[in-house]
């Protein structure tokens, strides 16, 4: 890789497209396929915009969601080649995106170094034999995809007939990425699917060709060592490698936030530093004997990355993450969503972001998935969320059915978000007679759901001027907390400077640790967990939340010892990092656990 960071994908719409915004500069980031007509419209967007022939994919066609992603992905493959072999074409003058790839570098960066000799060498033969070799070494960002691995909706033909296990959404989107032409990877995050697993050795581009080079490879986004370890021997016995684990910081992230059982980023790290190379050793094993069944034999393993993303916010701390956890990267999510170079922001919702503080950002139970989902306070689709429910028509219309899972009155899934489930479970809510306390705590829970299908996607169509006349212009969006600290929107240049500590764009701003602040949203994530649970306390609830508070206890003593080893940061920041974890550590001792169940 060119850069050591990457940008993480970032809701459906918000980095759809962004591959062809930063890719040619050398920066990697991920595109979610999890919504085909999101994609489609894409497709036509950009062939409108380059003036190429443009022939739909109707919903009605045989695999049309496969065939959608696939031929978008070719299409973004297609114009990042055009855009990159322009770019290598250019001189290396003062305005030209030739030297803006290379200003954009690392200082540690193999061809920043070569790039900066060039710049001091005086022989003018020489000077241009540098530049032609820097043009061959060059690298584009890879167009990495995302699949939600949980979002595996089965599909229906208009007769009630299954269309079959393998068009299900989850591996068709799969399927669509697999067929494309693309030489990237395919991130697998939100727990395990065993049946999308399974369904990677159906294509010849995931084993390693003769040369034993893998075209298409295998991310996985993890949020400890022990999930990462199975998953992966999981795969191994099918002969698919895992390339890369992106582990992510718990809470401390965008999107949905898939909370730990109060194990905290730090220690995580360092059991994958400790453990990594003995994790590669046995699933190369595996891996290597799963692969003789099928006629390969290989030789070496594939190298296997770790990468860290979620909640990282200075250079200090990127650096540290990198050095002294041994890992090959991080992602800068978050803050990419102010650069409206990078990704897709509406002004509106741009500039309320700029202007927010971070009581607006939040951790909610909006996902229809039933997981915690960072929630913006701010958004135009939480304000029409509220609207409907004082017009007192709770809920929205559901026209994409990514997320449908309920089937607790009806006979095919339908969406908790959707005004039809939460009509018909508010009557039933009516029905059972619960004290008024009890019965706002159950109406809220039930219409606080999201319609994240529309929602993540306007912003997309409305900075891109696609808006269809009758869509929803309500934006969702899913921002860390992290993003509470920038506090303006900058430009590309800006935010990659800052990430390699050539400028502080959080320069006076008050903020604590990236440990301390995911450490905070986990005593917060306890206590609510208590308080949710208050009435249904029981000994097999009493003992999961006392290992969770045992766990973050124990993360805390790791920090103190690890904090003789964090160099780059001033005393101030040191003593400021120890007395927090006093604190917190003193208000966790107080949660007594076992006292609630007994009120």
């Amino acid at each position: 890789m060119s850069h050591t960071f990457h940008i993480p994908v970032l809701g459906l719409g918000f980095t759809v497209d962004t591959p062809l915004k930063v890719g040619r500069y050398g920066i990697s980031s991920v595109i979610s396929i999890v919504d085909d007509m999101l994609i489609e419209r894409m497709r036509k967007f950009y062939a409108k915009k380059h003036e190429e022939e443009y022939v739909a994919i109707d919903i009605k066609d045989e695999d049309h969601r496969a065939k959608r992603i696939c031929d978008y992905l070719n299409m973004v493959n297609r114009k990042l080649n055009e855009q990159f072999e322009q770019l290598k074409s250019q001189l290396f003058t003062a305005e030209s995106d030739l030297t803006r790839y290379f200003q954009l570098l690392p200082e540690t960066s193999f061809l920043k170094i070569k790039y900066n000799q060039m710049l001091v060498e005086a022989d003018q033969v020489e000077k241009d034999r540098i530049g032609a070799a820097l043009r061959q070494e060059m690298n584009k960002g890879a167009i990495d995809v995302n699949i939600m691995a949980k979002i595996d909706k089965t599909n229906f033909r208009a007769n009630g007939e299954n269309t079959g296990e393998d068009n299900s959404d989850a591996l068709a989107g799969l399927r669509g990425f697999a067929m494309s032409d693309l030489d990237s990877s395919i991130v697998l995050s939100a727990g395990m699917n065993p049946r999308l697993y399974g369904y990677l050795e159906s294509f010849p581009d995931f084993f390693p060709d003769q040369t034993e080079k893998l075209k298409k490879k295998v991310i996985l986004k993890v949020s400890d060592f022990r999930s990462a370890f199975i998953q992966a021997k999981f795969l191994a016995k099918k002969g698919i490698w895992v390339s890369e684990f992106r582990v992510e910081s718990g809470l401390n992230c965008g999107g949905h936030a898939f909370a730990t059982e109060g194990y905290l980023i730090g220690p995580i790290l360092e059991e994958f530093k400790t453990k990594r190379q003995d994790m590669i050793v046995d699933i190369f094993a595996i891996y290597q004997n799963a692969l003789l069944t099928k006629g390969i034999t290989i030789s070496n393993p594939p190298a296997m990355r770790i990468t860290v993303q979620g909640g990282i916010g200075t250079v200090e701390e990127n650096n540290f993450i990198l050095d002294y956890y041994q890992v090959d990267g991080t992602g800068w999510g978050s803050p990419f969503l102010l650069v409206a170079e990078a990704t897709n922001v509406d002004a509106e919702t741009l500039e309320n972001l700029t202007k927010s503080t971070a009581a607006d950002f939040y951790i909610s139970g909006s996902s229809p998935l039933g997981v915690p989902f960072n929630n913006y306070r701010l958004s135009s689709a939480e304000k029409q969320r509220v609207a409907r429910i004082e017009k007192g028509r709770p809920g929205s219309p559901c026209k994409k059915k990514y997320l449908v899972s309920n089937t607790e009155f009806t006979a095919l899934p339908i969406c908790l978000a959707s005004r039809e489930y939460q009509n018909l479970k508010l009557k039933q809510l009516d029905t059972l007679g619960l004290a008024p306390d009890d019965y706002q705590t159950q109406y809220t829970k039930i219409t606080e759901k999201l319609c994240l299908c529309e929602g993540l996607s306007a912003a997309t169509y409305i900075k891109d001027g696609i808006l269809n006349p009758k869509e929803e212009p309500a934006v969702a969006i899913c921002p860390g907390p992290n993003l509470a600290y920038f506090s303006r929107a900058f430009s590309l240049d800006e935010m990659v400077k800052h990430i390699y500590g050539k400028i502080n764009l959080l320069q006076g701003v008050t903020r604590s640790s990236f440990f301390v602040n995911e450490l905070n949203l986990y005593v917060d994530y306890l206590k609510n967990d208590i308080s949710n649970h208050l009435k249904t306390l029981d000994a097999k609830k009493i003992k999961q939340l006392e290992k969770f508070k045992e766990q973050l206890l124990i993360g805390i003593e790791y920090y103190k010892k690890l904090a003789g080893s964090i160099t780059n940061q001033t005393e101030q920041y040191l003593n400021k990092f120890i007395q927090e974890l006093q604190e917190i550590e003193v208000q966790l001792k107080m949660i007594a656990i076992q006292e609630y169940s007994e009120v």
